[in-house]
């Protein structure tokens, strides 16, 4: 008697399948977990990245600020010192383009910033050095200026004194070369031509004459001069007329009448003046004076009564 065929094992191909599935799974979940892993990790490194980058610019923005403070800083100093500002000057716009700009920057432009910035601080370096020869040079100059000033100042003294001697000396001069009237000698002199010594009756005075000679001065210069008397009455009046030869003359300052002139060629010879002058009315009892100018100064004086 046969044996009967035996069926096909089909557990055995479905176990094979799972068995597929589960490794596909595997792979799958294994995958996933290695780009969870590699996101989280991208995202890590982003982050540091970022908080750097973040801290870089902090830092590189202060660092602006803290070199455009001392741009302003260095451009002042030496602009008073005289010195030349305009590469300071355009180092400063820079600065501040670069502070202007959005303070999102990517890490290239930071390591740029960075490199510039260290060339500022290299510009100010320079500048430092510059500064220090600069005022150098200005206290050389501040030295030799006032060295000259302290000449100029001794100099200025001594010119001042020759100006002030020589002022004194034309004072002492002038003061020396003035003319004076001396043997001065004053009568009446009625209309017969004859003469009397004060005191004068009123009735009897006509005409006075003044006679003096002027004295020899070996400093007065030879040259034309204006001689004036004045006959000041009792009240210290002028006396004068005009259609008789008197005129104005300036005293002290002041525009004052005299009472007769003459003009003369002063030759130092001892010249004698005679003037004369009718007052043409009666005389007041009193005291007069006679007072003798020449170029606003008094040259003598002398006096009569009249009673």
């Amino acid at each position: 008697m046969s044996q009967p065929t035996p069926a096909p094992v089909e557990p055995k191909k479905s176990n094979n399948r799972s068995s597929i599935i589960i490794a596909i799974l595997l792979v799958i979940v294994l995958v996933q977990s290695i780009k969870i892993f590699l996101d989280y990790k991208e995202k890590v490194e982003v982050k540091e990245v970022l908080a750097t980058t973040s801290e870089d610019l902090a830092t590189t923005m202060q660092r602006l600020n803290d070199i455009k403070i001392e741009l302003d800083q260095k451009i002042a100093e030496i602009d008073k010192l005289g010195g030349d500002v305009s590469e300071l000057q355009k180092a400063k716009a820079e600065v501040d383009a670069e502070l202007r700009r959005s303070y999102a920057r990517r890490t290239k432009d930071i390591k740029e910033l960075k490199d510039r910035l260290d060339g500022y601080e290299q510009l100010l370096k320079i500048k430092d050095d510059e500064i220090a020869k600069l005022q150098s040079v200005n206290k050389e100059l501040f030295s030799e200026n006032k060295n000259l000033k302290t000449k100029q100042n001794v100099l200025n003294d001594s010119l001042n004194k020759v100006t002030k001697n020589k002022e004194e000396l034309a004072t002492k001069v002038a003061i020396a070369s003035q003319l004076k009237a001396e043997d001065i000698v004053l009568v009446s002199v009625n209309s017969k031509g004859k003469e009397k010594e004060p005191p004068f009756r009123k009735k009897q005075l006509e005409m006075i004459k003044v006679q003096f000679a002027i004295a020899e001065n070996k400093v007065a210069p030879i040259e034309g001069k204006k001689i004036l008397i004045r006959v000041i009455d009792q009240n210290g009046q002028p006396i004068f007329d005009t259609t008789k030869g008197s005129g104005t003359f300036m005293l002290d300052g002041k525009e004052e009448f005299f009472t007769a002139s003459q003009e003369i060629l002063f030759d130092n010879t001892r010249q004698k003046l005679i003037f004369t002058y009718d007052k043409g009315s009666e005389y007041t009892a009193g005291s007069y004076q006679v007072e003798i100018y020449t170029d606003g100064y008094l040259m003598g004086t002398t006096q009569f009564e009249v009673k």
